[in-house]
C-alpha cells in the first residue's frame, strides 16, 4: 500500500547559532588536521556527533582533559568553568573556544552577581554541560534546581538572585518567580533564556497546527528537545518524538496524511532531510 504522504520540514528547525559556530569551528579544524579533541559531546545528537568523529573529532571528558599535554582541544557551546581553563593553562592546551555568546553573557552575569555577595539561584538540568559552567562560576555556591518542589528542603535566605539556564521554558521561569515572590522572598530575577529558543515555542504552535501528523527528531539528551517535543504534543495531540529515521513507526501514518517535521536547537537539517525522504517512500 502506498501511503502518498504529503511531507513538510519547518524551515525554522535546526541549529541554533551557537551550534553552527561550534560545528564549523570543528569543521574547519578537522579539514586541515587528522583529528580534534572535544570537551564532551560536541551537540547533544547522537547522529550528528557520529558524523564529526567520523570525521576525526575526539570526544573527552573532565578527567581524560586532566592526563592530556600539548594538545589542542574544542569548547562547545555550552560553555565550561573558569576550572578548565586553568586545566588547560596548566597542561599546556590550546583551547578552541566555541562557547556560545548567549552562554558567555550569562556566565559574566552570575560572575559578577557572585562577586557582589549575591546568593544565586539558578533554574536548570542537574549535571547538564551549560549549567555546570555557570555553577562554576560561583565556585559551585550557587543553588540549582529542576523544579519546585527540590526548594522545599532548602534554607533559602529572605533575597537572592534568580537565573535560568538558556534553553529552559520561558513560562516555566516566571512561573518560578511569581511562586517564589508569593512565599515572600525579595527575588531578583534575570530571564536569561535564549530568545533563539523561546521564540521556537510561538513558531512550532503555528506550524504543528497545520499537520495531521508531526515527527519530532531531537537527540534524547537534549534538554532543549524535550521542551519543544512537549510543545508540539501540547498543540498536535499525535505528535512523536524521534532521534533518527529507523524510529519510524508506520502505524503512526494514515494514507494521504499532511505530516510536519521539526526539531530543536541541537538537531541537523540533513537528519531531519533523511526522515523527510523515509516517509516520501512509504
Amino acid at each position: 500500500m502506498k501511503y502518498d504522504l504529503t511531507v513538510t520540514i519547518d524551515k525554522a528547525s535546526g541549529f541554533c547559532f551557537g551550534v553552527v559556530y561550534a560545528i564549523e569551528m570543528a569543521e574547519d579544524i578537522l579539514s586541515e588536521e587528522d583529528f580534534l579533541y572535544c570537551l564532551g559531546d560536541i551537540v547533544h545528537n547522537d547522529e550528528e556527533v557520529k558524523r564529526l568523529t567520523d570525521m576525526g573529532l575526539r570526544i573527552i571528558d573532565h578527567d581524560e582533559l586532566k592526563e592530556l599535554r600539548d594538545a589542542k582541544v574544542l569548547i562547545r557551546a555550552h560553555g565550561e568553568a573558569p576550572s578548565t581553563y586553568q586545566l588547560a593553562l596548566e597542561n599546556n592546551l590550546i583551547l578552541i573556544d566555541a562557547s556560545c555568546p548567549v552562554v558567555l553573557k550569562l556566565q559574566n552575569r552570575i560572575k559578577n552577581s557572585y562577586d557582589d555577595k549575591e546568593q544565586i539561584l539558578i533554574f536548570g538540568k542537574h549535571g547538564h554541560a551549560e549549567v555546570i559552567g555557570l555553577q562554576g562560576q560561583t565556585d559551585g555556591n550557587a543553588i540549582v534546581f529542576q523544579d519546585l518542589a527540590e526548594l522545599d528542603s532548602v534554607d533559602l535566605p529572605a533575597k537572592f538572585t534568580l537565573y535560568s539556564q538558556t534553553t529552559k521554558s520561558t513560562d516555566k521561569f516566571y512561573h518560578i518567580k511569581e511562586q517564589l515572590l508569593s512565599r515572600g522572598y525579595e527575588v531578583k530575577a534575570n530571564d536569561t533564556i535564549c530568545r533563539q529558543v523561546s521564540n521556537r515555542y510561538e513558531d512550532l504552535e503555528k506550524f504543528v497546527a497545520d499537520f495531521d501528523k508531526i515527527i519530532f527528531v531531537s537527540g534524547k539528551k537534549s534538554s532543549n528537545g524535550k521542551v519543544l517535543y512537549e510543545v508540539c504534543k501540547k498543540h498536535n495531540a499525535e505528535s512523536y518524538f524521534i532521534s533518527k529515521k529507523e524510529e519510524l513507526d508506520i502505524s503512526w501514518f494514515t494514507p494521504g496524511d499532511k505530516v510536519g517535521i521539526c526539531g530543536a536547537t541541537s538537531t541537523p537539517m540533513w537528519l531531519m532531510e533523511e526522515v523527510k525522504a523515509s516517509l516520501e517512500a512509504l
